[in-house]
């Protein structure tokens, strides 16, 4: 039992990246983004496998949250407006 118990806290100190939402400027092949923040710097991010699933649609316009890659990569977008 203490073993879960330290495995949940290990995984769920991975999972804990920052969010950021930034507006769909431009949609490129493979589902992937362009997507201006607010301070005016583009991120090119892509859409989470969930959203794939679901369908859901993401435009150019969209407000979108997206998860920073901490190695400094892609975005992941989590989140439609």
């Amino acid at each position: 039992m203490l073993e879960f118990a330290l495995l949940r806290t290990y995984m769920s100190s991975q999972t804990e990246n920052e969010t950021k939402t930034g507006t769909v400027v431009e949609t490129l092949p493979n589902t992937m983004f362009k997507v201006q923040l607010e301070d005016g710097e583009e991120v090119l991010t892509y859409l989470s496998g969930r959203m794939r699933r679901f369908r859901i649609r993401v435009v150019v316009g969209d407000t979108v949250t997206f998860e920073v890659d901490p190695y400094g990569g892609k975005g992941r977008i989590i989140q439609r407006h």
